[in-house]
């Protein structure tokens, strides 16, 4: 694939007023972003780029230079920047980093932030440097996040906050007066927000289910949160594993009194109750089986035919 598909040129009005008025001169403003499948690809040919027998970067680059972007943004694009790169846009490059900077630098930063339990995150809109997300930050914009508020919903809820966020402080990158208001960030309060892994996915029920709780808000979508149980036929002593990915859940909200062991897993007003460290309990609500549909936990429940359920670490 020629390089030159992988940007897309824009034309944008020299601040959001300007729009009605035709005179006014038109920047070129090159965007990067995903969702991510493209993302994917721009991994691929970035990756090939950096191979000795590779001219694709010099390509790449020949083909930007030639758009003589004003401005370059970014917005979900998972991969650090080349100083060659960051040169050509005469006004720099701006990103959309869904979290409140220099918190939750980094690749998953809505996904961190959930497992984390925080009650407030927010947007930053910050230039571009060399160094993760740790650019002066232009504007930022803070949001309260719900208990029950997953991953995609939040990273939707975000971008859209951001995206008013740049058109917003367009006249000011695009007059040049947001790089001397820009603010540095104070890197001795950064955190950082790796990439999810697979691995990560499976729910240990030894944590406090307020932890479960969390990690399934954030790991909505992709990986997803998985567990295991053992399903018991008393009538004949048959055993079956199952895996199950849970969709959603909630923290139990007054005491739970288990029924039998604490490996038993109990079905109490629409929900399988799953006994957690803390003398806690994950209710969970919805959930799949591998190559099945998401169901309801009463669905589910039913199609034991009166099977046990405990669960498997």
């Amino acid at each position: 694939m020629h390089s030159a598909l992988m940007l897309r040129r824009f034309c944008c009005i020299n601040g959001a007023s300007s729009s009605l008025n035709p005179t006014h001169k038109k920047k070129q403003l090159v965007f990067m972003g995903s969702p991510q499948v493209s993302a994917s690809v721009l991994d691929a040919l970035l990756d090939a780029s950096t191979a000795p027998d590779s001219m694709f970067q010099e390509t790449f680059l020949s083909n930007l230079r030639a758009l003589q972007p004003h401005l370059c943004v970014t917005a979900a694009y998972g991969n650090i920047l080349p100083s060659k790169f960051l040169k050509i846009p005469l006004l720099g490059t701006v990103n959309i980093h869904p979290s409140l900077l220099p918190l939750y630098r980094g690749a998953a930063p809505v996904q961190r932030a959930l497992q984390d339990g925080i009650k407030e995150t927010g947007v930053s809109l910050a230039f571009t440097v060399r160094a993760l997300d740790a650019g002066p930050v232009i504007a930022s914009e803070k949001v309260e996040v719900d208990d029950h508020i997953k991953a995609p919903e939040l990273l939707e809820l975000l971008f859209n906050e951001g995206s008013k966020l740049l058109i917003h402080e367009l006249s000011s990158i695009f007059d040049g007066s947001a790089m001397v208001k820009a603010q540095p960030q104070d890197d001795s309060k950064a955190t950082l927000a790796p990439k999810l892994t697979p691995e990560e996915s499976w729910l240990c029920f030894n944590e406090d289910a307020l932890v479960l709780h969390n990690k399934v808000r954030a790991f909505a979508g992709w990986p997803g949160t998985r567990a295991k149980v053992c399903a018991l036929d008393s009538s004949n002593g048959q055993q079956s594993i199952l895996e199950l990915k849970i969709i959603t859940t909630r923290v139990r909200s007054h005491s739970y009194i288990q029924d039998g062991d604490e490996d038993s897993v109990n079905f109490v007003g629409g929900a399988l109750v799953f006994p957690s460290g803390g003398k806690s309990a994950l209710e969970v609500l919805e959930l799949q089986l591998p190559g099945k549909k998401v169901v309801s936990a009463t669905a589910f429940w039913n199609g034991l035919r009166g099977r046990k359920l405990k669960k498997l670490q």
